[in-house]
């Protein structure tokens, strides 16, 4: 494998707008991660005007995260191969085009189509934006930068159901697709005036078997876990299908290792700081979507808060993440990234456990206090812990190392998703004696011995991932003090 390697930190002119370089990628990407949850408050509506029931309409959602995880290995690679800012700009046109088409769509065969091209765009500029962002930004601002795309990351996924109400109750579902047209017009010529061409490019060949025996694991893994929610695991049809995804699996790992230029260089992976750096953002996204699953739930029905004051004490996660993002981006670029994502994570263990203590009678402070805690520590979490792994890669493959960084978010975040509500029905459907897939009016006490349950499980999750960064940090000083002891 050949590279052809510069450096964009040589031109002053690129270094003097690099950061905004950075508010032009990181418009897509909120707006790329705004789109997985936006739809979800518009589906009743959706469902009425196609004349469909939910279970189907679903798939609108369902369709856009499978795409995208589906394809972000495949266009990180091609990022190292033909350019990582080219590979992000035809992104940019894609998705626009398809929120222009999803709008447009009449049908739900039709707007599942729109958005699986949404998809591809989205997956496009999700692959490589970490990527161009480590080219451009000096090793001295780079986990401030990574925090950046974290804390907008952070805000597309949490103001989705909000932001998505106010568009469908005024205009209409459609704006919640159209919405991206013209902020995506202006973010588009903005981009192809100040991203440079592209320096950095890897001489290689596309890895189509790799590519395509990806896909099939990640559709039929997504299938057998979603389908599997409704129609229960025992299903013939939903065991075959997480069967299919297991060999898929295992026969990609042997098709890369053969390959001579593979979809992703598993030589990643023996470098213990990049595994556990990946392995522990993948825990705490599964852990931390049981929140959103849940909390929601928990505050309307349990505490008896309306939608709007609901939606109001929720809201304390982003915006305590939105606040301690960057500045623990800008702490790691000058003490290191492994003590903060370790403390992080421990803010994480302790807010998560206080979840699972919570009641009917809970005070409101209480379950801020936790809610405040719980972006804290996400946000002590996610910008280093974004730098710890980019700064772990060869700079021929920081696009194969941003998507897969994208690829484990968004993979962390379905996995999450299904086993907070598997957990939750499993222990509603054992107290009340039959299967239960929903609230029982009178019984919070089935409720809340499910939701105690599944923050367990999530805290559990959590504890495992500082556990980790525990002993990796405990390694990493006891190899420091042999070298000083041989010096």
């Amino acid at each position: 494998m050949h590279a052809n390697v510069s450096t964009y930190q040589e031109d002053k002119e690129i270094q003097g707008r690099r950061w905004i370089i950075l508010i032009v990628m990181n418009l897509f990407t909120f707006m790329a991660t705004l789109d997985g949850s936006i739809v979800n408050i518009a589906l009743p509506v959706l469902s009425k005007e196609l004349g469909l029931p939910i279970a189907q309409i679903e798939w609108v959602t369902t369709a856009y995260l499978m795409s995208i995880c589906a394809a972000i290995l495949f266009f990180g690679k091609l990022g190292d191969i033909v350019g990582k800012i080219r590979i992000f700009k035809i992104g940019t046109i894609i998705f626009i085009f398809g929120s222009l088409l999803c709008g447009f769509s009449e049908s739900l065969p039709l707007l599942i189509a729109s958005r699986v091209v949404q998809a591809l765009g989205a997956s496009m500029t999700m692959a490589n934006s970490q990527g161009i962002v480590t080219d451009i930004f000096p090793a001295n601002e780079r986990g401030k930068a990574l925090g950046l795309i974290g804390t907008f990351v952070s805000l597309g996924s949490i103001a989705g159901p909000s932001l998505g109400g106010i568009i469908v109750s005024t205009l209409g579902w459609e704006y919640i697709f159209w919405v991206n047209v013209p902020i995506g017009v202006v973010a588009i010529i903005m981009g192809w005036k100040l991203l440079p061409r592209d320096l950095i490019k890897v001489k290689a060949r596309i890895d189509v078997p790799g590519s395509a025996l990806f896909a099939v694991f990640i559709v039929a893994l997504f299938a057998g876990l979603l389908l599997g929610q409704q129609t229960g695991y025992s299903n013939t049809g939903i065991i075959l299908s997480l069967i299919v995804a297991a060999v898929a699996f295992v026969w990609f790992l042997v098709v890369e290792k053969r390959r001579e230029h593979p979809l992703i260089q598993l030589s990643l992976f023996s470098n213990p700081l990049f595994s556990v750096s990946i392995l522990c953002g993948f825990l705490v996204f599964t852990a931390n979507f049981t929140f959103n699953i849940i909390a929601p739930f928990y505050a309307q029905n349990m505490l008896g808060l309306s939608p709007f004051d609901a939606g109001f004490l929720l809201m304390l996660l982003p915006i305590c993440m939105v606040i301690v993002a960057p500045l623990s981006g800008a702490l790691s670029d000058k003490i290191g990234s492994e003590l903060l994502t370790f403390a992080g994570l421990i803010v994480m263990v302790i807010a998560q456990f206080g979840f699972a203590m919570l009641h009917e009678g809970s005070s409101v402070p209480i379950v801020g206090l936790w809610i405040a805690m719980l972006g804290i520590g996400g946000g002590l979490f996610q910008s280093p812990n974004n730098s710890l792994i980019m700064s772990q890669v060869p700079r021929t493959q920081l696009g194969s190392a941003g998507s897969v960084n994208s690829l484990v978010r968004n993979v962390g975040m379905v996995v999450g998703i299904t086993l907070a509500t598997t957990i939750l029905f499993h222990v509603m459907s054992n107290k009340a004696g039959h299967r239960v897939t929903g609230l029982i009016p009178g019984r919070d006490d089935i409720f809340l011995a499910g939701m105690h349950v599944a923050f367990t499980t999530s805290a559990c999750i959590c504890l495992a991932a500082a556990l980790l960064t525990g002993w990796r940090m405990y390694q990493a000083k006891v190899v420091k003090r042999r070298s000083e002891a041989k010096a």
